[in-house]
């Protein structure tokens, strides 16, 4: 077995440089497009078929930017063949450019640390039930990790480059989905807040939004100080160069040490961030006490620009929260349902009392992809209340979906063919073009 070899890295890549006409191309233009090679940790070949796409997007200032996503289909899948898009929204979560899912995603990729490498491993079950997959870098080719609005942006142009995209076999009328797990989550929360006026033609027809951050403010307060603090700093270095008054402050307030530390964070993939980073309190890196730097205008005007839940989503939701969550405040998230709902929104809220924040998503594959397969076939939302439950793994449902999972996990470990197991269930034509 031959050592694959590496790609460049986004910054180094040719494909990624935008062409001279960007600022004339519409939304979701496909610029380039080439096929690559998908690996499990960059080591493990993957069979399956895979293309990135690059395409013009927006910036969160509503600048013309260029934007990749990887787009998937099964093994020897039939490209005449109709199916649902799958959008799903990886945990990027950081600034580091090897964590971008173009790059790590790519066989002979090397990215420890990163969140989008193990999340293959779910991915994988959504191709064997024969969808499309988008994967788009929704944090941009300079890791904007949390900005607002611009990973909603991003996602929905590479929904509109995949529909485009004549070997996926889509159309303007394909069925999408959206699914995310914490920072993919929150990716996914501005999607379906920014779809109905950014990009309203697309047809999403549901999301899944695993512990969605809700207020970074409060993730911020949740975390700082304790085990998981490290992604504070990633962060913080991620949004400085966004908000002038943040980068003010900082210039005035950091001392020496919180400067090494915010240039120590923009390098680190988030669970290498985790280990190195972890119980930092950022007011310790401050010359004036924490209290006060987030007291000011420029702060909480950032924080309110970075809240969740202003704008209300059309498509139907399922949020799935840990009560025992250590990385994402549930108040936050319960407020974010509050405000869908206070807007309309159909929103289908389980709290999960036994998980926390990584177990999570693994045990609620099976129910996500479920809900997300009826909301795809046109099934009409039978509960949009609040539950709360033991354990989402406690529906035998679940228990044949998580035997499953194993089984593909295998094939993916293997390196084995990850071909169409399921012919997926659309909703009849006349209720698509409605």
């Amino acid at each position: 077995m031959t050592s694959p070899i590496r790609p460049l890295l986004p910054s180094r890549d040719p494909f990624m440089i935008p062409p001279a006409d960007l600022a004339r191309q519409a939304p979701g233009a496909i610029l380039r497009s080439r096929k690559v090679r998908i690996g499990l940790l960059g080591v493990v070949p993957q069979q399956v078929s895979a293309w990135q796409l690059l395409y013009r997007s927006t910036d969160m200032h509503g600048d013309p930017e260029a934007a990749i996503t990887t787009v998937l289909l099964p093994l020897g899948a039939d490209p005449e063949a109709e199916r649902p898009l799958l959008a799903f929204e990886s945990a990027v979560d950081a600034t580091a450019e090897q964590g971008a899912p173009s790059y790590a995603l790519r066989l002979g990729a090397f990215a420890p640390g990163s969140i989008t490498q193990l999340e293959w491993m779910l991915i994988a079950n959504a191709l064997e039930r024969g969808w499309a997959v988008s994967i788009a870098d929704h944090e941009g080719p300079h890791g904007n990790f949390g900005a607002p609005r611009e990973p909603g942006y991003r996602s929905l142009d590479g929904i509109r480059a995949a529909l485009r995209f004549a070997p996926l076999g889509l159309h303007a009328r394909t069925p999408v989905a959206v699914w995310g797990y914490s920072g993919g989550g929150m990716a996914g929360s501005w999607l379906v807040e920014m779809a109905p006026t950014y990009a309203p033609e697309i047809d999403v027809v549901g999301a899944v939004l695993g512990a969605p951050v809700g207020d970074p403010e409060q993730v911020f307060t949740h975390l700082n100080g304790g085990a998981f603090a490290g992604f504070l700093p990633i962060m913080i270095s991620a949004l400085r160069p966004l908000y002038p008054a943040l980068d003010r402050v900082l210039e005035a307030e950091l001392n020496a040490d919180g400067r090494r530390l915010l240039d120590v964070a923009a390098r680190l993939a988030p669970l290498l961030a985790l280990v190195r980073l972890g119980n930092r309190d950022v007011g310790d890196y401050l010359n004036r006490p924490l209290e006060q730097v987030l007291a000011e205008p420029g702060i909480r005007a950032m924080f309110d620009d970075l809240r969740l839940g202003g704008n209300i989503p059309q498509c139907p939701l399922l949020v799935i929260q840990p009560l025992g969550d250590q990385v994402v405040a549930t108040a936050g998230i319960d407020a974010q349902v509050a405000g869908y709902r206070s807007g309309g929104a159909s929103v289908t809220y389980v709290r999960d009392r036994l998980s926390e924040h990584f177990t999570l998503l693994p045990l609620a594959t099976p129910l996500s992809l479920d809900w997300l397969a009826d909301r795809i076939a046109g099934v009409p939302v039978s509960e949009a209340g609040t539950r709360t439950v033991w354990s989402v793994a406690a529906d035998p449902g679940s228990w044949r979906g998580l035997l499953g999972m194993a089984l593909t996990a295998t094939r993916v470990a293997l390196g084995r063919p990850l071909r169409q197991q399921d012919q997926p269930r659309l909703r009849p034509a006349r209720t698509m073009a409605a």
